[in-house]
C-alpha cells in the first residue's frame, strides 16, 4: 500500500479507537501480547530479524547491531511490556479539572486521545510493540515508519499485533506500518495535515532535526542524548565508578547512555585512574569492549587516553567512547552541561545535599539524577509501562512519554438552558 492509502485507513479508524471503552482496549492489548508469543508468529519474527541482521552486518556498527537484535528474551519482554501497559490506569476521560460557574455551567477539562499518532524510528524493533501498546491503551491509532535495517522485523511484529487486534474484535488498521522506507515516506508523514495529529521522531539528531525543520504537522522532539555525569569533590568515588560503568557500558547504543564525564579537579588525580582501571583495563582483561576515553588537556596529564577534540563534547557517540573533562567547580559543571547538553538526562554524584540541590535546580534537562545512573530514563523504569519516546522539549511533554502524554484535552460543558446575556 502507498503511504497515502495507509494514512487514509488510519484516519478512518480513528473514531473506532476513540469510542472503544477501556475494557475493550485492554482486551486488545492482552491479545496482542499473546499473538507475539504464539509459536508461529514468534518464529516469523525471529526469522525476519535474522534476515535483517544478516543484511545489516558490515553496514552498521556492532553496538547498532545489538539495537537491532531480537532474542527470545527480548520478544518476551515486548509481550510483558504490552501486558504491563494494559494494567496501567486508563487516561482517557479523566477529568483534569472541574469548575462550576455562577450561572450553573459545569466546565470539565477532560483527557481525550490525540487521534492518529505517527512514529518515525530507526533500528530498534521493540519500539514497534511499545508504540502500538501505548497508542491502543490511550485510544489512538498509530502509524509506524521503521528504518530500512529493521523493516522485515517490524513487519513481522506488526502482523502479529494485528492478529491480536483482530482476535479482540478491533480493526487491524489500528496499528499500521509504512511500507516505503525511503525519505519520501518520512516527508509524507511530516506534511500529512488532516491525517496525522502528532508526529514523534525517534532516532538520531539528523532525523529529529529534519522533522522539526520540515514538519507541518505537530511534532515532538525526542531522543538525542548527550548525557553528562558530574563527579563532585564530595562524591563516593567507588560508587561513582560503578554508576559510570553502568551508564556508559550497559548499553552504549541507547539515548540514555552517558557520553560525557565531568570531574571536579580536587578529586581528579584519585578518581580518573580508578575510572580508567574499570572502563579500560578491567574490561579488556574480562574480554569486554574497553571504553575509549577522550580526555581534555588537564585530564590527559593524569591518565592515558585519546586527546579530546572540541566536538567530542557535542557528540552522541552511541558507542564505547566517553569524553572526559575536569572542572574547577559545580558552577562550571552546570555551565558546561547547559551549554552542551541536548536536554535529555544528567547526573551529579555527591554526598553534599546542598550541592545536589544546586545542581538539580540549575541543570535544564528533562531528567536530573542524584547518585544514580542516567540509564533509568526509560518509561518502564519510571513506572509508565513502556514509552513512546523521551521528549527533550518543554511544551506538552517532557521526559519519558507515557499514556498521559499521548492524550490531549477538551472542555466538556454541561448546562440546563443557559444563554449568554
Amino acid at each position: 500500500m502507498t503511504t497515502q492509502e495507509i494514512l487514509i485507513q488510519a484516519r478512518q479508524t480513528k473514531t473506532v479507537l476513540m469510542l472503544a471503552d477501556p475494557a475493550r482496549r485492554n482486551q486488545a492489548l492482552f491479545k496482542m501480547a499473546d499473538a507475539l508469543l504464539e509459536p508461529a508468529n514468534r518464529q516469523r519474527i525471529q526469522n525476519a530479524n535474522d534476515s535483517d541482521l544478516q543484511a545489516a552486518k558490515g553496514a552498521i556498527s556492532d553496538v547498532m547491531l545489538d539495537r537491532l537484535l531480537l532474542t527470545k528474551e527480548r520478544i518476551q519482554a515486548m509481550a510483558d511490556g504490552i501486558r504491563e501497559t494494559a494494567a496501567l490506569d486508563d487516561p482517557v476521560g479523566n477529568v483534569l479539572s472541574e469548575t462550576v460557574r455562577p450561572n450553573g455551567l459545569v466546565i470539565r477539562k477532560t483527557a481525550v486521545p490525540i487521534g492518529v499518532i505517527a512514529i518515525i524510528y530507526e533500528s530498534r524493533p521493540n519500539v514497534t510493540s511499545d508504540a502500538a501498546a501505548l497508542a491502543i491503551k490511550s485510544g489512538n491509532v498509530c502509524v509506524l515508519r521503521g528504518g530500512k535495517e529493521a523493516w522485515r522485523t517490524c513487519h513481522a511484529i506488526v502482523q502479529a499485533l494485528q492478529d491480536g487486534l483482530e482476535a479482540a474484535g478491533m480493526p487491524r488498521t489500528a496499528v499500521n506500518l509504512i511500507e516505503d522506507t525511503t525519505r519520501v515516506s518520512a516527508n509524507e508523514l511530516m506534511t500529512a495535515e488532516g491525517y496525522v495529529d502528532l508526529l514523534i521522531p525517534r532516532g538520531g539528531s539528523g532525523l529529529i532535526r529534519s522533522c522539526v525543520e520540515h514538519a507541518t504537522v505537530p511534532c515532538i522532539q525526542t531522543g538525542t542524548g548527550i548525557c553528562h555525569i558530574y563527579v563532585d569533590k564530595e562524591a563516593d568515588l567507588s560508587m561513582a565508578v560503578r554508576i559510570i560503568e553502568n551508564a556508559k557500558t550497559s548499553r552504549p547504543s541507547v539515548c540514555n547512555a552517558q557520553e560525557v564525564c565531568l570531574v571536579h579537579e580536587h578529586i581528579a588525580s584519585r578518581f580518573l585512574p580508578m575510572l580508567r582501571q574499570a572502563l579500560c583495563e578491567n574490561r579488556a582483561e574480562n574480554e569486554k569492549q574497553p571504553v575509549e576515553l577522550r580526555l581534555d588537556a588537564q585530564a590527559a596529564t593524569l591518565i592515558q587516553g585519546t586527546p579530546a577534540k572540541e566536538t567530542d563534547f557535542d557528540t552522541e557517540f552511541l558507542d564505547y567512547i566517553l569524553a572526559v573533562k575536569i572542572v574547577d567547580s559545580t558552577e562550571e559543571a552546570i555551565e558546561h552541561i547547559n551549554a552542551h547538553s541536548t536536554g535529555h538526562s544528567e547526573a551529579i554524584l555527591t554526598s553534599n545535599a546542598q550541592t545536589a540541590a544546586q545542581f538539580t535546580s540549575a541543570v535544564d534537562s528533562a531528567a536530573v539524577y542524584v547518585n544514580a545512573s542516567t540509564r533509568f530514563t526509560d518509561g518502564g523504569e519510571f513506572g509508565l509501562g513502556c514509552e513512546m519516546g523521551i521528549s527533550t522539549q518543554k511544551l506538552h511533554a517532557r521526559g519519558p512519554m507515557g499514556l498521559a502524554e499521548l492524550c490531549t484535552y477538551k472542555y466538556v460543558i454541561h448546562g440546563n438552558g443557559q444563554i449568554r446575556p
